[in-house]
C-alpha cells in the first residue's frame, strides 16, 4: 500500500496535469476518502505549492496557473524504476550513450533522493545480482539516434556516414521505417535510396545523420521489429541449411527463433488444428555447424535434414557420443 508522502506526490502529479480535480475523482485515484484529500491539499499548501479550492457544483482543486513542478520530483517507486532501468539497461547493452553519462544520471537521481530512500535503493544493488555478464557493446552517438527517430516520425529521407562490418566507409541516402533495439544493439531499417532495396543499419556504425528534404510513404508489409529479424535470418553466411521438422511453429520457434531461422508456413485444412503438429520447412544460415546438432536434438522432435551432409555426419558423431557415455556403468 502506497504511503502517505508517495500519495501526497501523486496528488501533486494530478493537479499538474491541469484542469480542476474533483474532490471524488482525488479520492478515488489515490484509494483514500475526501477528507483524507483535503488533509493531503493542507499538507500540500504547508510547503507553499499553490493549491486553489473552486467552489460550485464542478468544483474542486486546481493548481493556480502559472506553477511548476521542480526539475526532480520523483516517488520512491518512481526512484527505484529509474535506477533499476539505468543499472538494467547497462547491463543489457541497451544504453544510448557512453557510461560516464550513465553513471552521471544514476548519481544526480540519488543526490536529490531523501536520505532514507537513496540508503535502501544503495542496498538493493549492493544485493542485486545478475546471471549474465555486463553487456559491452558499442553504443550508437544520442545525436544520431535522436536524428533517426525524427526522421521515421515525419517520414523524411535522411543521409548518413556509415561503416560496415569490413571498415568500407560511405554515404548513404536512407528512408527509414523504424528504428530496432535486438540482443544489446540498436539497429535502423529502411530503403536505401540509391538501389531501391531494404538494408538494414547498426546503430553505433553511423557516424553522422542528417535529414534531407522531401518524404517518403511507409510501405505496407512486415514491422521494423520483423524486417530486422527476417534480415538476421537471411544474412550470407559460409553454411545454408536446410531442414524439414515435424512439430508446431511454437515448438520450433522455442529453440530456433526468428533472427536465426525461416519457417515455411502451410496453410491447415479446412477444420483442422493451426497448432497441430505438421512438417514444416526450416531455412537458416550460419558460420559454423557445430551449435546445431545439440539445438537439433533438444527439439525432441522428428527431423530431416536435406543439406548440408557435414551436417548430418555432425548430428551422427554427437548421437555416437551420447550413447557411448549413456552405456557407460
Amino acid at each position: 500500500m502506497p504511503r502517505p508522502t508517495g500519495r501526497v506526490l501523486t496528488l501533486l502529479e494530478l493537479l499538474q496535469s491541469g484542469g480542476t480535480r474533483t474532490v471524488a475523482e482525488l479520492a478515488d485515484r489515490l484509494g483514500v476518502e475526501g477528507r483524507t484529500v483535503r488533509r493531503y491539499v493542507d499538507q500540500l499548501i504547508d510547503i507553499d505549492v499553490p493549491v486553489e479550492s473552486v467552489r460550485g457544483r464542478y468544483g474542486g482543486y486546481r493548481l493556480a496557473p502559472g506553477y511548476r513542478l521542480p526539475p526532480l520530483m520523483f516517488s520512491e517507486d518512481e526512484a527505484l524504476a529509474v535506477l533499476l532501468g539505468l543499472v538494467a539497461g547497462r547491463r543489457a547493452g541497451w544504453a544510448t550513450t557512453d557510461r560516464t553519462a550513465n553513471e552521471t544520471a544514476s548519481a544526480k537521481i540519488r543526490r536529490v533522493l531523501p536520505q532514507h530512500v537513496a540508503r535502501r535503493l544503495d542496498l538493493l544493488l549492493e544485493t542485486l545480482a545478475f546471471t549474465d555478464l555486463p553487456g559491452e557493446f558499442a553504443t550508437p552517438d544520442a545525436g544520431v539516434l535522436l536524428t533517426l527517430a525524427d526522421a521515421v516520425r515525419h517520414r523524411r529521407p535522411v543521409s548518413i556516414r556509415y561503416t560496415d562490418r569490413d571498415g568500407r566507409r560511405s554515404e548513404r541516402t536512407l528512408h527509414a521505417y523504424g528504428i530496432v533495439a535486438h540482443a544489446g544493439r540498436w539497429y535502423v531499417t529502411g530503403k536505401a535510396a540509391r538501389i531501391g532495396e531494404d538494408r538494414t543499419f547498426r546503430l553505433d556504425r553511423i557516424a553522422d545523420a542528417r535529414t534531407l528534404p522531401g518524404s517518403f510513404e511507409t510501405p505496407v508489409g512486415p514491422s521494423p521489429a520483423q524486417r530486422v529479424l527476417s534480415g538476421f535470418a537471411t544474412a550470407e553466411y559460409q553454411h545454408e541449411v536446410t531442414l524439414r521438422i515435424h512439430g508446431t511453429v511454437e515448438q520450433i520457434r522455442a529453440h530456433l527463433p526468428a533472427s536465426v531461422a525461416s519457417l515455411e508456413e502451410h496453410e491447415p485444412a479446412a477444420g483442422r488444428d493451426r497448432a497441430a503438429k505438421r512438417w514444416l520447412r526450416v531455412e537458416l544460415r550460419a558460420e559454423r555447424l557445430d551449435w546445431l546438432p545439440p539445438v537439433l536434438a533438444s527439439l525432441d522432435r522428428p527431423f530431416i535434414i536435406e543439406r548440408p551432409d557435414e551436417l548430418r555426419d555432425l548430428v551422427i558423431a554427437l548421437a555416437d557420443r551420447l550413447a557411448s557415455s549413456a552405456r557407460q556403468a
